[in-house]
């Protein structure tokens, strides 16, 4: 793993965070409706994005790469950022944030108890169901505020997957070669019991958002193809290409 790798990602979220100051905030007076259980959905989701970060920051500390440690800190930024920007869609249409959830409590509770590399590899099953359910939001409904937020998270979590495929590249790399495959094949089917979960327990708005709970699933996992190629191969900008 090189210093450089990572001092370039940093490097791309200064510039996003640049961009997004720029940019300014959603037009949040213009208010949102949506259906009770999109409004559920996305109270849930905002949940999990509201995590302070400080157990991801001190793994990467401790990983000795000053760069990856800074672009760790911009990551959990942005993701702080997009739980600002769901409770702000939230108020907009009069719904309150949720204290706590109980998927994102067993959640994180399971992401402290590992080191930094299967932090990393739970973390990443998030980011790749995020991708999916963003992208539901974004899309399945006709509420331009509910669109933009929902598009300027996507945008954020569409860089976030390469990040963290090429320092799992890096951190797979330090495992015997034998047991890399098997590693990821494991990931998989981690993902898949998650995405089941996630498809079960917002299924009615996956349906309002146009997206029934197979096919969430099925385009969730069909996803991770290209995820494990570019954690595997020598070229972790590999997912990038395929997306």
């Amino acid at each position: 793993m090189h210093t450089a790798d990572f001092a370039k990602w940093t490097r791309r979220f200064e510039d996003e965070r640049e961009r997004r100051r720029a940019q300014g905030d959603p037009d949040w007076g213009q208010g949102t409706t949506l259906h009770p259980a999109v409004w559920a959905s996305v109270q849930r989701f905002q949940v999990g994005e509201d995590g302070d970060g400080d157990n991801l920051v001190a793994k990467a500390d401790e990983a000795g790469d000053r760069d990856y440690a800074q672009a760790v800190r911009l990551f959990v930024a942005e993701e702080q950022n997009h739980a600002r920007l769901l409770a702000g869609l939230l108020a907009a249409g009069g719904v309150p944030t949720l204290t706590g959830h109980w998927s994102d409590t067993v959640f994180v509770k399971l992401r402290r108890l590992m080191g930094l590399r299967l932090e990393l590899l739970v973390l990443m099953i998030a980011e790749v169901v995020a991708l999916r359910y963003y992208r539901a939001l974004r899309d399945g409904t006709d509420d331009s505020l509910t669109s933009d937020v929902a598009g300027r998270i996507l945008a954020d979590e569409q860089r976030h997957v390469p990040f963290h495929c090429e320092r799992l590249h890096a951190s797979l790399a330090e495992l015997p070669r034998p047991t890399r495959r098997p590693v990821m094949a494991l990931w998989r089917l981690l993902l898949l019991a998650v995405s089941l979960v996630v498809a079960a327990d917002h299924g009615p708005a996956l349906r309002r958002l146009g997206v029934g709970r197979l096919r969430f699933v099925t385009e969730v996992v069909a996803s991770s193809r290209a995820v494990v190629s570019a954690v595997v191969a020598p070229r972790p900008d590999a997912w990038a290409s395929a997306r």
